[in-house]
Parts: structure tokens; sequence; C-alpha cells
């Protein structure tokens, strides 16, 4: 089979957890769903979260809280998945987006010349940072701009489950933290899913209607939501997940430094870690002169790579066909050009990354 780029885990607990809920015969947004909401807040530390079908409803359902439309424009990296953007549109709004730093984070610098140059014809409403491949954005000079600006800051930690800034975990610094729960991330419930987390009453309460058809009982229809509610099964996976979420972060860590160890002093960019940040390496993600060639031979060996992501959002052909050609963001562009993420999930043994690693440095020796 070789060494795939990610593998979701699962044990006979969850099996039995999964099966326990089939007999039940409660499948939405029972007490599974209620429980992990509390277990997930719990663990961010915030005092609320809300089950969502997605990380993309997630961030959506945010912004509808937030009160976001048509006109207003959302700070959001161009480095990141195309969800992070989706939710903009369809709220009305326009994404307004911005170079990245060192970390692949969002960059402070870039957002500061923005705020000050201005953006005319567009009333900036929030700032979206995402913690990229599990390492956090620099939190504490977004949120400064933010406060100075007038803007909101919505984290977009769908893949970075656990990783702190500062000692806190994200998700719980922002007004409102997003989180996905897809087949590869740190935290897997087999299947879309996705959890909003906020210490606002008001951001917990209407997205809790919206996600179902704007509801607050069974027929007290107070706003026109949506059907973005969560299922039961996926909550009872979610629940074991979260109680192993931190010996995971730990095991993909090490994996980590297997990799910045073996890989030392070959013509490849390690990924780089803030003194302030404790990153959870949902991607282990470097950069080499000839991306396609290296990917190629290392298929050719049974190890499986991704690219995260060749096109920037700024590049996007849906992008540009709704708002025209954007400005260029070279880091943006030189990243995307480069990286290459390598296999990392909790069960990679050091074996197999020794022999990726070995893989790697065949094809330098080679060229």
């Amino acid at each position: 089979m070789g060494i795939p780029l990610s593998k979701p885990y699962i044990d006979q607990e969850i099996k039995e957890r999964v099966l326990e809920v089939i007999d039940s015969g409660q499948y939405i947004l029972g007490r599974n769903c209620k429980e992990f909401e509390k277990e997930f807040a719990a663990f961010v530390g915030t005092k609320h979260a809300v089950l969502t079908s997605s990380g993309t409803s997630a961030i959506f359902l945010s912004l509808q809280a937030l009160g976001v439309g048509p006109g207003d424009g959302v700070l959001v990296p161009s480095l990141t998945a195309f969800p992070t953007v989706e939710p903009v549109f369809h709220v009305g709004a326009r994404p307004i987006f911005v170079d990245i730093d060192e970390s692949y984070g969002m960059d402070p610098n870039h957002v500061e010349r923005l705020l000050e140059e201005g953006l005319p014809g567009v009333k900036l409403r929030g700032i979206i940072p995402v913690h990229l491949y599990g390492h956090p954005a620099d939190l504490e000079r977004i949120m400064a701009l933010g406060r100075k600006h007038g803007l909101f800051v919505l984290e977009d930690c769908c893949q970075a489950h656990g990783s702190r800034y500062r000692g806190k975990r994200v998700g719980g610094l922002g007004v409102a933290g997003c989180f996905s729960f897809y087949p590869s991330k740190n935290l897997t419930v087999f299947g879309d899913g996705g959890i909003l987390v906020t210490n606002d009453d008001k951001i917990a309460e209407t997205t809790r209607m919206l996600r179902d058809h704007g509801r607050k009982g069974k027929y007290e229809h107070e706003l026109v939501g949506y059907n973005l509610r969560f299922n039961e099964i996926q909550a009872a996976v979610g629940r074991v997940q979260l109680r192993r979420l931190d010996q995971f972060n730990e095991a993909r860590r090490k994996i980590a430094r297997w990799y910045g160890e073996a890989l030392s002093g070959l013509p490849v960019v390690l990924p780089k870690e803030a003194d302030w940040a404790e990153p959870v390496y949902h991607l282990f993600v470097i950069q080499v002169p000839d991306r396609e060639k290296l990917a190629a031979y290392l298929k050719e060996k049974g190890i499986q790579t991704g690219v995260h992501y060749p096109i920037p959002n700024h590049q996007a052909p849906a992008v540009q066909k709704t708002l025209g050609s954007q400005p260029r963001l070279e880091k943006t562009e030189e990243a995307a050009r480069r990286i290459l993420s390598l296999p990392i999930y909790p069960e990679l043994r050091k074996e197999e990354v020794d022999t990726v690693c070995a893989a790697i440095r065949e094809f330098f020796e080679g060229s």
C-alpha cells in the first residue's frame, strides 16, 4: 500500500460507540451532540460550542450572526483552502486577500498596510486569520489591528485543533473560532462536520437557530435558517477522538521533529515555528525547487504527497470571474509554486519517516 499522506484513527471503542447510536434510534442533535459541544467548548476554553455540518458552514453561520452582508469587506489570507473564502461570498461580502508571513499565516504587516491605506468602496467589517497547517497565526498583532479599526477577528481553526497561541488554545481568542472534522483533520468524525466556538451569547444563540431551520422550539421559526445540522453517529466518534486529541497532536509534533532532523542539510525549506506557537502539524509542508519532479519520484516509491495549495485564492478562476484580477501577493505566489506536503498522521512510524526522508535524499543526490 505504501505510505499515505494522511490516515484517520479508528479503534474498537469508536466502533462500539457508533453501534450504540445505531441501536438508540436517535440520530440528529441528540445526547451525543449536546455532550460533544460541552466537551469541545471545555477543551478550547470557551463558553459555547455549536456543531454544524462542516467547517465551511461554521464560518458561514458565524459571518451571518455577525451581520456581514453586501457591501462589506473581510480580510482573508490567499494561501488557504477555498472554503475559507466561499462563506464571505455567500453572505454577499467581498474577500480582501492578504499575503503570508514565514509561518504561512496571515502577515500582520500586510494587514496593517491595507488598513492604513484604506480600501475605496468597501466597508471593512472583519478579519479571518487562518491557523494554516496547524500553526497559529500571529493573533496578538492581528487582534490589536482589529481593535484599532473596529473589526471583528474570526479564527479559522479548521487545521489547528488543539494548537496553542501564547499558551492558549486557538479558537477562543477571537469573537468565534471555526473547526472542521473532515477525514484528514487532526480530529475527524469520518465525514464532513464542523463546530464553532465562542464566548458571545448572541453568536451562539443565532448560529444554533440558523443551523436548524431558524427555530428555537420545534415549530418556532424565529429566523429563516438552513439545514446545517450535525448527527449523533459522528458526534459519538468525535467524543472519542477528542479524548485522544492531545495524544494525537503530540505524536504529530514528534513526527515533525523526526522530519526536521532527517531532512537537515538538504535543499529543503522546513516549517518554521514561531516562539509563541505550539503548532499541531495538521500538515508537514516543505518547500523545494522542483516540486513536481520530487512528488513524482516519491510516488514511484509508494509515498503519497499533496500540495496545499497550488492555486492561491486570489488567482482562483471563481474569484477572478467574480471580482476581476486581484493584486499580486509575492510571498503567497512563490510559496504556492514550491510547497509540498509530506505524509503525517499519529500512527506514522519512525521507520516510515526514515523511508520518506531517504527517498528525498536519493532524489537530490541523483539530481
